[in-house]
């Protein structure tokens, strides 16, 4: 087993109710004056804003609100949350909702701590985040495992960039988590988290594992994939079934706090040809995801053929055939899979149409962030690698 750092100091408080405790758990971090950043209507029609209000109350806390985050989170509104969290002297930031909301309320904690710091030069590379204020989370949406994760995204309208930060001043102080609050969820919204969970495992076991073989990790990488898609299926049917919405919560934080992936470098170059195309056509972050990872995988999977052929079979249970035969079944599989939870695998199921010459090209620059550096670990790509990809998709 390869050596490795593993950091996880969010405390995870899951079960029914617990969204009542947060005003308690508020107050051992300190909170006086609390910023609130939530989504859209929900949480308000929901009676979930009113539970929050509640509990800070009977702690004494004071707080402020923001809503209006919406999917692939904006620049903009994170930039005004931090203006307004300045001047009302907040110490802690709440976010209720999902990803975008969580990354909203951690780039506005950095923003509040760094007052001479543009946050988006923290995206950018310009600048370290050396201090930022407590993050707290109420999770209504499982996906992007932003809960206990040390990474954020934002997106910038004015230059249709679309950018990761990790540092471990990201992590949440705590996270509370009631599946029942994501049982409202739109049935689309919960494939898109579907995806978004195992996008979170697989672009860490398919990476490049010489000489870093963890066996364990590959254990506990394979086992939660088993347990997103047999629960997926089932919660894709019914959201108010406990047991699988449960399983999913629990496994997309899991997904994406560094546990499946202990020993190896990361891959994600799925994930950053999926933010070239939610940055350009604001699509959802899981789709976005589904539409590029069998194309993707086809492109990439002669590096190590192997490692496909085990994922076919202990992952999907395919035992038939050669290691080459294998790989290509466990990728149709997850392709079936995508499409038996109404997930996009092609830009014409994604809704944004075929792309002429110029739109690969442009969605293939996007995916760099410096001139000719290069995405992913399995195979380092280059443009000259990406275009084909994006060719493929383009159908």
């Amino acid at each position: 087993m390869q050596k490795f750092d593993y950091y996880t100091p969010t405390k995870v408080i899951f079960g029914k109710g617990t969204e009542n405790k947060v005003g308690k758990e508020m107050k051992k971090d300190g909170a006086k004056k609390a910023y609130i950043v939530y989504g859209g209507k929900s949480a308000k029609k929901s009676g979930l804003l009113d539970k929050v209000e509640k509990s800070l109350k009977d702690e004494n806390i004071e707080y402020k609100m923001i809503g209006g985050v919406k999917p692939n989170p904006r620049l903009s509104l994170a930039r005004e949350g931090v203006k307004e969290a300045k001047e009302f002297g907040a110490d802690f930031i709440l976010a209720v909702g999902g990803g975008s909301v969580i990354d909203t309320a951690k780039g506005i904690a950095h923003g509040v701590a760094n007052p001479d710091t543009d946050i988006w030069d923290f995206w950018e590379g310009k600048a370290k985040v050396e201090k930022s204020l407590p993050v707290g989370v109420i999770l209504t949406i499982s996906a992007a495992g932003s809960e206990m994760s040390n990474s954020a995204v934002l997106t910038n309208e004015e230059t249709g960039m679309k950018r990761g930060l990790s540092t471990d001043f990201n992590r949440p102080k705590f996270a509370i988590m009631d599946p029942e609050l994501t049982y409202t969820l739109p049935d689309y919204q919960v494939g898109c988290g579907v995806v978004d969970i195992m996008m979170h495992t697989m672009d860490r076991y398919f990476t490049d594992l010489t000489d870093c073989q963890n066996d364990l990790t590959d254990e506990i990488a394979e086992s939660l994939l088993r347990i997103v898609i047999k629960n997926g299926r089932v919660a894709c049917k019914n959201k108010e079934d406990y047991h699988a919405m449960s399983e999913i919560m629990w496994a997309g934080s899991l997904s994406h706090n560094g546990l499946t992936g202990l020993g190896a470098p990361m891959d994600f170059a799925t994930h950053r040809l999926g933010h070239s195309l939610s940055a350009k056509f604001d699509v959802a972050h899981g789709a976005s995801l589904s539409a590029m990872w069998p194309h993707w995988a086809n492109y990439v999977k002669h590096k190590d053929i192997e490692r496909f052929a085990r994922y076919a079979r202990n992952v999907w249970g395919i035992t038939e055939g050669t290691d080459e035969e294998l790989a290509d079944k466990g990728i149709e599989a997850t392709v079936e899979f995508f499409k038996s939870i109404n997930m996009p695998t092609c830009f014409s199921e994604l809704g944004i149409g075929i792309q002429d010459e110029d739109g690969l090209r442009e969605l293939t620059n996007r995916c760099f962030y410096v001139k000719g550096t290069k995405v992913g670990k399995l195979i380092p790509l280059t443009e000259e690698d990406i275009y084909p990809i994006y060719v493929s998709a383009n159908k």
